[in-house]
């Protein structure tokens, strides 16, 4: 990260985001025994894992981790996902990407659970870009920013710490 970088979160930050979006997940869905956490690779999955292990340290809810891998220079190619779809399938489901930017690769997220029944389907992101060209919306989201189109936002975790900033 370099001196024109913007901070935008720290790692004290994301981790109150992380936690605050856990338990609207959990509030969401407090009825539910089972719920599917799946990440969009790499960054969406592991923020899944963050938002995982925090529910299960509030909650008695099974959280099941699915990677979700989309090429996202061409999103309109097959998505895999870690999970067969009768692992998924009737279940209250989240999908968590790091950054919802134009909302290509979260809407053909979207599209690609649509093939299967799901009891809940919610998405979360840490943060939103609010430049979408797809009609897709975060349920839950850690921070919504108006940027320029020439503005990047970047999420970096790391083992010691997260930091999300803004680049041009």
């Amino acid at each position: 990260m370099n001196s024109e970088n913007n901070i935008i979160l720290t790692n004290v930050q994301i981790e109150q985001k992380i936690k605050r979006i856990a338990y609207q997940i959990y509030e969401t869905n407090n009825n539910e025994s089972e719920i599917v956490i799946a990440g969009i690779a790499n960054n969406g999955y592991i923020l899944a894992e963050k938002i995982a292990l925090v529910l299960e340290n509030i909650s008695s809810i099974n959280t099941i981790l699915c990677k979700v891998e989309i090429n996202k220079k061409a999103p309109i190619d097959s998505v895999k996902t870690s999970l067969v779809t009768e692992e998924y399938k009737d279940k209250a489901l989240v999908l968590v990407d790091d950054v919802l930017n134009s909302g290509t690769t979260l809407i053909y997220g979207v599209k690609h659970f649509l093939n299967v029944p799901l009891k809940k389907f919610k998405t979360a992101v840490l943060v939103n870009r609010n430049h979408k060209k797809y009609p897709v919306k975060a349920d839950f989201k850690g921070i919504s920013l108006s940027t320029s189109i020439k503005e990047h936002v970047v999420v970096e975790f790391q083992e010691q710490q997260t930091i999300a900033y803004l680049v041009e």
